[in-house]
Parts: structure tokens; C-alpha cells; sequence
């Protein structure tokens, strides 16, 4: 059974940084993707970054590009999330979902991922 479980969330100042952490159990393979997302009140839920944890390649939104980074730790089965320059409206309730195989095969359809985490929440101010 896949669980995800986030962490890191919390209140900062605008500029400031945050890192959430995404710790996964139940995979037997690494053939799988990972993906942050975002949901905030009055806006669509949103993907900001995505992972495959096979090889590692990723991707980020343009929305946040050159301030979120995604990477993983193999040994510790986590994904992290590292959010630089937060601005207010990065505020949201952030999540990581995984699904067996490309992440490719995920890009615009996040209802595809089949495990979601609890989510953590970030504000910035």
C-alpha cells in the first residue's frame, strides 16, 4: 500500500524559503513520477513540479520557475520540494501524488495520480 506523507509547510515572510519533504512507502519500483501540486481558495488546483524517480528528470512550472526546484533522495524515498523567493500568492495547501510510470503520462491529467498525500500548508506574508 503507497502512502505519501508531507512535511515542511509553515508561515514565512515574502523572500523567504521553504523545503517540503514528501516521504513514500509501498513502492516495490522506482518506475514511477511524483508530482507537487498547489490548491488555494478561488484558484484551480495547480502542478508545480513533477518527478521521475527512475532517473530523476523533472520539470517545473513556468509559474514558478527559477524559484522551485524538485529533487529526490533515493535512500530515503523522499521527494523534496525548494521554494525560494516565496511570494504571497504561492500561498496554498501543497500536496505530492505519485503514479506508476511516466510522468508524462500524468502531465495535464493529475485525476490519473493514484495516491495523494495530506497535504502541508504554506503562507507567505
Amino acid at each position: 500500500h503507497v502512502q505519501l506523507v508531507e512535511s515542511g509547510g509553515g508561515s514565512v515572510q515574502e523572500g523567504q524559503s521553504l523545503k517540503l519533504s514528501c516521504a513514500i512507502s509501498g513502492y516495490a519500483t522506482s518506475h514511477y513520477c511524483i508530482a507537487w501540486f498547489r490548491l488555494s481558495s478561488g484558484k484551480e488546483r495547480e502542478e508545480v513540479a513533477h518527478i521521475y524517480a527512475r532517473n530523476g528528470r523533472s520539470d517545473v512550472a513556468d509559474s514558478v520557475k527559477g524559484r522551485f526546484t524538485v529533487s529526490q533522495d533515493d535512500a530515503k524515498y523522499t521527494v523534496y520540494l525548494e521554494m525560494n523567493s516565496l511570494k504571497p500568492e504561492d500561498t496554498a495547501m501543497y500536496y505530492c501524488a505519485a503514479g506508476r510510470g511516466y510522468c508524462y503520462y500524468y502531465v495535464n491529467y493529475p485525476r490519473r495520480y493514484n495516491y495523494w498525500g495530506q497535504g502541508t500548508q504554506v503562507t507567505v506574508s
